[in-house]
């Protein structure tokens, strides 16, 4: 142990004497050390959000949507039997990943005038398995259901109409109907472009507001749909098993299940992060052949220094360790500035303007961890594959030769 400390203490000291050389053979290296975390680390958020983006639209890995119609009038099933057919295949099979969803038109009684919105009812777990983060406000939650005046999460376009920017003033509207009820908006998503739209916690039993008139329901916009997020490799037994108990359960109705997640997804981002890595392993190995150079160099400029240490005494162990962990701590010490210098520069860029509108990411990876980790293993292991040959050269070196060098 102490031969190790002293061998690490030797190879600081040559560090600290030899400055100017170790600071010009080591900006190759912190620039592909730098280069390597910085793109490793943007393709990992890069991957983030065009997964959460693919997913906001289908859901996660593996959801899948169920519908019904009824074979004679090619309708929706009646809400009643089916959200009873739903809750039995719930409770049943103990499903917790699920979402109901279902469209319509609301009217709404804004100030330019009452208009129709597409307005669609989800239950509180559609904003989860779909990754919906609100830019503004919160998301629906169950305990919206029983809210005297219901809950809205619109986009921007919606709450432009209503005259608002922001929650700040937390707007109101009326929704028309032959009972008008005056609901909050809570929430405000970035979707939707120029078309308002509007989301509203789905029906419950004795829902006074689903039956103002404002909410959706069956009709020109098909049936409601039920989700579910089951494991992508269980996903066609659970299709099967759900189309023959629904069918068993709604007699007389064609049971429709198929998924709705972008399955070659995982492929595109797998693609992705492989060509990243790779980008990052060419930088790195142009940076490890500098410092493999240099070593060279400047092996051959203190061979003569080395023979005189073998001839006091020195192990051929003790010489190739000086060497070698000499290369080793001056690129630890470029992979560390190289590391924090990537921090730095991913932490304070926009991503989130940049890739998702300006959306947060649902699960935000910060830096990730992995990246970091990368840099200092990559910036060691040149360190140690660039001192090698040069310690093998020194190690090998006759201590007549070298003394006459």
């Amino acid at each position: 142990m102490t031969g190790l400390l002293g061998a690490f203490a030797e190879a600081w000291d040559e560090v600290r004497v030899h400055k100017a050389r170790v600071v010009l053979s080591l900006v190759g290296v912190f620039l592909a050390v730098f280069a390597l975390t910085t793109v490793t680390a943007l393709g990992a958020i890069v991957a983030q959000s065009q997964q959460e983006q693919a997913e906001r639209w289908g859901g996660r890995p593996a959801t899948l949507a169920v519908t019904a119609f009824d074979t004679t009038t090619g309708a929706g099933v009646d809400a009643a039997r089916w959200d009873a057919a739903v809750a039995g295949l719930v409770d049943r099979y103990g499903i917790t990943g699920s979402a109901t969803v279902s469209y319509a038109d609301g009217l709404y009684r804004l100030p330019g005038g009452t208009q129709t919105v597409q307005t669609t009812r989800v239950s509180p777990s559609y904003g989860p398995l779909h990754r919906i983060r609100p830019v503004h406000g919160r998301w629906l939650r169950e305990g919206d259901r029983a809210s005297l005046s219901p809950a809205l999460v619109v986009n921007e376009a919606f709450l432009s109409l209503l005259g608002h920017s922001d929650l700040s003033a937390r707007p109101t509207v009326v929704i028309g109907g032959p009972q008008p009820v005056t609901a909050t908006v809570v929430g405000v998503v970035r979707e939707g472009f120029d078309q308002p739209l509007v989301y509203r916690v789905d029906r419950s039993g004795g829902d006074a507001a689903a039956a103002s008139g404002g909410g959706p329901g069956p009709g020109f916009y098909g049936p409601p749909t039920l989700e579910l997020w089951v494991p992508p490799g269980q996903a066609d037994a659970v299709m099967a098993t759900v189309r023959n108990d629904l069918a068993l359960s709604l007699p007389g109705s064609q049971v429709d299940v198929y998924r709705t997640d972008d399955q070659g997804i995982g492929d595109s981002i797998s693609t992705l992060r492989t060509a990243i890595r790779g980008a990052g392993v060419v930088a790195l190995v142009l940076g490890g052949l500098g410092v493999l150079n240099v070593g060279l160099v400047t092996v051959r400029q203190r061979i003569r220094e080395i023979g005189v240490r073998r001839s006091f005494g020195a192990s051929s162990a003790r010489i190739f360790s000086a060497v070698m962990l000499e290369s080793v701590c001056a690129t630890a010490l470029a992979g560390v500035a190289a590391v924090a210098a990537a921090v730095l520069l991913v932490r304070n860029l926009p991503l989130t303007e940049w890739l998702a509108d300006g959306v947060p990411l649902a699960d935000d990876p910060g830096f990730p961890f992995e990246a970091a980790v990368e840099g200092m293993v990559a910036a060691t292991a040149v360190g140690a594959l660039a001192g090698l040959l040069p310690a093998v050269i020194a190690v090998r070196a006759r201590v007549i030769d070298a003394i006459r060098f």
